[in-house]
């Protein structure tokens, strides 16, 4: 009997002293880095939980072999057990880098710290492009597919509007199943807010009667210039040229017009054809912007340079040379563009 209290005193005290050594162990496995060699993506769908999380990070090799990937496992257990993190998974991308525990991966779980993705809306971008950005980012949800430009604006609440011009040129940031629709809802009200404020800011005199028309002149500098500090002297011809009731004959219009007949080339025919785009065929304004015209563009047409300037052409390394009078316009274009390619016609051209 002796004997068996003796035994049993042993067993007793091997357990005390094992349970804290297999925690520590434990312990140690859920602080060690995983055996990973370059930057994962660890992803957590709607309605997961840390048995669907663990048996995927075992099933990629990311929590090691054997005994190594239990260890983990168990560790994982435990720490849900006394966070409750198993109740409250926070569904998007885990951003897991070499050198990094299955600790740090649980915590970041925890606190719901997804990955940020980014989709940047590029100046002078005009509808069609922004929608094919949109459709080829598989990380977002697609809602456009299938709907007309009207039907966009619909959605979004803006049945009036047409979309081009309309969403601003910005770095967006969004979590993997945020709605393209989420994204253009966002830039559409910062496109709105920055136009607010530049005409209530703009300039007296000027040739425009609503934000609109500014917004539509805005996308045309925005298109004709290749260097920034140059939009407002560009928006001070455009302003001169329509405020002395000439046509404003930019070729990014044209373009525009032609959509997608256009191959990278403008024919004199092209000049000539009438579309409700085409400026050297209309006065004033089109009926629309012609891109996504960025904060600068918006501010440099309501705030243009004061300039007697009212033609400008393209010096061939991003830079114009802005002329006064046609006869120097005339002389600018022979020196830049007609010894490099005959029948270049510049933006504004000579004509009026």
């Amino acid at each position: 009997m002796r004997k068996k209290i003796r035994i049993f005193g042993l067993l007793v005290v091997l357990f005390v002293a094992a349970v804290p050594m297999a925690g520590a162990w434990v312990s140690s496995y859920l602080h060690r880095p995983l055996p990973v060699s370059k930057i994962l993506t660890v992803e957590v769908t709607k309605g997961a939980g840390l048995s669907r999380v663990l048996y995927t990070l075992k099933r990629d090799g990311i929590l090691g072999e054997g005994l190594e990937a239990r260890f983990r496992r168990v560790g994982a257990r435990i720490y849900s057990a006394f966070t409750g993190m198993d109740g409250r998974m926070h569904v998007g991308e885990y951003q897991l880098k070499p050198g990094d525990s299955l600790l740090a991966l649980l915590e970041k779980i925890d606190r719901g710290d997804v990955l940020q993705r980014s989709l940047t809306i590029v100046e002078g971008w005009n509808f069609r492009e922004l929608r094919a950005r949109l459709a080829s980012l598989k990380t977002l949800e697609h809602r456009l597919e299938g709907l007309t430009g009207e039907q966009v604006m619909t959605k979004l609440g803006r049945p009036d509007l047409h979309p081009e011009g309309w969403f601003a040129p910005e770095t967006y940031f969004y979590t993997r199943g945020t709605s393209d629709l989420t994204i253009l809802a966002r830039a559409l009200e910062r496109q709105e807010r920055i136009l607010d404020t530049a005409w209530q800011q703009r300039a007296k005199n000027l040739p425009y009667e609503t934000p609109y028309e500014a917004l539509i002149m805005a996308s045309i500098v925005e298109r004709e210039t290749g260097v920034p500090e140059e939009r407002p002297e560009i928006a001070g011809v455009f302003t001169n040229r329509l405020n002395k009731g000439m046509r404003l004959q930019t070729d990014p219009t044209v373009i525009y017009g032609m959509g997608e007949a256009y191959n990278g080339n403008i024919r004199r025919s092209d000049l000539r054809r009438a579309t409700p785009y085409n400026t050297y065929v209309i006065r004033g304004l089109p009926p629309t912007p012609i891109a996504m015209p960025g904060h600068e563009a918006i501010f440099a047409t309501v705030k243009p340079a004061t300039t007697e300037s009212l033609y400008f052409v393209a010096r061939g390394d991003g830079s114009h040379y802005f002329s006064k009078t046609l006869v120097q316009h005339q002389r600018a274009v022979r020196e830049y563009q007609l010894r490099r390619r005959e029948g270049y016609r510049s933006s504004p051209g000579g004509g009026q």
